[in-house]
């Protein structure tokens, strides 16, 4: 199998898992900033005793390590913001919004790290914008206006979040994974004190995967993948996540997206996922 197929199919797996994510958060009834620094406690740790596991080499002699910072600031705020959006507005707006992230990661893709989107790429965008409007165009399925803004702003740090890993693809990212998760943890601590968690056990459970498999094994994946394949192709693959992530929550809570926001959420998707079938079968050719 060829390394970018491999990298493909390493970011399906990663979204598969992040789809996840609506789900869970919904189940824990705790401030969203106490959610997102104990689900990044418990992937750190997680990531730690992978590491232990099984050792990384070592980075090559001068690599940059302005690329692993940046990685690891925007990873934290896009998993900060993402909680938080999922407390305000329905779990379908979040994750439909936040994948603004491939028109993102193209532009600062093509300016930071000079991988110019290909035609393809360029096709996709513009049907995204096409279903963003048709997606805000009748209003979205409940929720706050303030929850949403923050759910595009989440989309904005991821997708620059998966351009300053692809810049270390020569170099070690899982490093800004596990930066990521430590700040998130630190930044997120204090709210125990101001918000204390009642703790049941379907919290601990929904806690310890949200940490292990949603954001942890997930973690993992995608700095595999980001070596193998660019920023902007990595960010289109991720739309399993928007397909999935609502589909969770309706099976388990009954939150259904609007009619717009599904026609809109389907011409994204649609487009997203052309493109990744373009784009594999170009690099496999």
């Amino acid at each position: 199998m060829a390394p970018s197929v491999k990298g493909l199919w390493a970011i399906v797996f990663c979204a598969t898992l992040w789809s996840t994510s609506g789900l869970f958060i919904k189940i824990i009834d705790w401030n969203p900033m106490i959610i997102a620094g104990a689900r990044s406690f418990i992937a750190f740790l997680f990531i730690l005793a992978v590491r232990r596991l099984h050792p990384i080499p070592p980075p090559p002699r001068g690599t940059r390590a302005f690329p692993m910072f940046m990685a690891a600031f925007f990873y934290a705020a896009t998993m900060i913001l993402f909680v938080i959006a999922n407390k305000m507005t329905a779990s379908a707006n979040v994750i439909l919004l936040q994948y603004i992230a491939p028109v993102w990661a193209a532009f600062l893709g093509w300016i930071i790290a000079k991988e110019r989107p290909r035609s393809e790429h360029w096709v996709a965008m513009g049907a995204i914008a096409v279903g963003l409007y048709v997606f805000f165009k009748n209003g979205l399925s409940g929720g706050s206006n303030l929850g949403n803004g923050i759910a595009v702003i989440s989309g904005v740090t991821f997708g620059a979040y998966s351009v300053f890993m692809r810049l270390q693809k020569k170099g070690r990212p899982e490093d800004s994974v596990l930066l990521a998760h430590l700040f998130t943890a630190l930044i997120c601590f204090p709210f125990l004190f101001v918000v204390p968690p009642i703790p049941t056990a379907p919290s601990i459970g929904a806690i310890l995967a949200l940490g292990i498999l949603q954001i942890g094994v997930a973690s993992l994946l995608f700095a595999y993948a980001i070596r193998r394949i660019t920023a902007v192709q990595a960010m289109l693959t991720a739309v399993v996540e928007p397909v999935l992530n609502p589909l969770w929550v309706f099976v388990v809570t009954g939150e259904k997206p609007s009619p717009s926001a599904l026609l809109g959420g389907s011409i994204i998707l649609a487009a997203v996922i052309a493109s990744s079938i373009i784009g594999a079968r170009r690099q496999a050719a």
